[in-house]
């Protein structure tokens, strides 16, 4: 009999982030796979339906309606009701974003993507700090935590004092970017502009875009065909950007475009001179990988998981340090054999990542949690 496996897919139902595409790609690996039965559910009353759209061809869906508040309050302090009760018999289910469901009889896994909650309180949003209570609830229940990131699975070992043998990484895939859209670049620079420094996020204190602000402002002069477009929706580090922008001489050639279409995000990202990658902390980091893929060469810190995951295909300089990323940036613009040099790293490095990969390590681990729970 097939393993029978139940994916939340909550994240596909609201704007894309980097969860989404976890879930998105994830399906996607796992559909083909034949020893497995893969069904897909949501914790919300009123979106549930949009589910059916978002699996792909494969992947089962059906469910009672589970609304959101009522049993993420419920999950936080006793283990009721169980995921059986809203989804039917499963062998595994598996929470992807920080929240697994109590279960009867099913093996528990859940996807923790970083420790910023624990690590860095300060950079985090109200509902992003609950998240380290639900982890420790769902360990002392006997889940199983999957990460994205080697880095991360020892984070996960020493500040939740986890069984290293219930912690388990396995790399994400790269998401695909959609088809691009060919007036992106047009519409963003205007025609007034040949060259551009790319960073995507959404702009909030962990993605120090403070940093690259200074770092820009720093080699414009020397790079009078070149601006900084920021590409990502506003969050909660927007007054500490807005105190940098007004202190630089260049502000006029730093765009902020906010939330783009994924067609845009895809056309920019085709076009950039360069992925700038300023984080303080990042448990995997598709963004990067994504440049990568599409031929562009990428700056990053040496953040978390990131010289893990990015390897030697990358630039990687110190954190919170404006002028080394200055000056990564400089050498990246003035040196078209750098360029080609991480062009060709990354795109060989990115290949590497692929979703079929990932979903035949989650399977070994759905399958190992499944055997220890009989």
């Amino acid at each position: 009999m097939p393993l029978r496996i139940a994916v939340d897919v909550t994240p596909l139902l609201g704007q894309p982030t980097g969860v989404g595409a976890f879930c998105s790609g994830l399906l996607s690996g796992l559909a083909p796979r034949g020893g497995l039965s893969v069904s897909a559910f949501a914790v919300s009353w009123r979106r549930r339906h949009l589910v059916v759209t978002r699996a792909p061809a494969g992947i089962a869906v059906g469910q009672r309606a589970m609304p959101a508040r009522p049993l993420h309050q419920a999950w936080r302090r006793v283990d009721f009701p169980p995921i059986e009760w809203f989804i039917g018999d499963i062998d595994v289910v598996h929470g992807t974003n920080f929240v697994v469901p109590p279960a009867r009889r099913a093996a528990r896994i859940v996807t923790v993507h970083d420790l910023t909650p624990v690590l860095y309180p300060e950079l985090c949003d109200q509902a992003s700090l609950r998240y380290p209570s639900l982890v420790r609830r769902a360990l002392h229940g006997g889940a199983w935590i999957h990460t994205h990131s080697a880095y991360v699975a020892r984070e996960v070992i020493d500040v939740f004092g986890a069984d290293p043998e219930r912690v388990r990484w396995v790399h994400s895939g790269v998401p695909p970017l959609a088809p691009a859209d060919s007036r992106a670049v047009e519409q963003v620079l205007k025609g007034r502009w040949r060259r551009y420094i790319l960073a995507v996020g959404t702009i909030e204190p962990r993605k120090d875009l403070p940093s690259l602000a200074l770092a820009f402002d720093a080699i414009a002069a020397q790079h009078d065909d070149l601006v900084l477009v920021l590409a990502g929706p506003d969050g909660w580090g927007r007054e500490a950007l807005d105190r940098v922008l007004s202190t630089t001489r260049h502000r006029d050639r730093i765009i902020q475009t906010g939330w783009l279409e994924p067609g845009m995000l895809a056309g920019l990202l085709r076009g950039a001179s360069v992925l700038a990658y300023p984080s303080i902390y990042e448990g995997f980091g598709y963004p990067p990988l994504q440049a990568m893929a599409a031929g562009v060469p990428v700056v990053s810190t040496r953040a978390g998981s990131l010289p893990e995951v990015l390897g030697d295909a990358a630039i990687l300089v110190p954190i919170g340090d404006p002028r080394s990323l200055a000056e990564a940036l400089d050498q990246v613009l003035s040196s078209e054999s750098l360029r080609a040099d991480l062009v060709a790293r990354g795109l060989a490095h990115a290949a590497e990542y692929s979703w079929d990969r990932c979903a035949k390590g989650l399977e070994d681990l759905y399958r190992a949690a499944w055997a220890s729970a009989r």
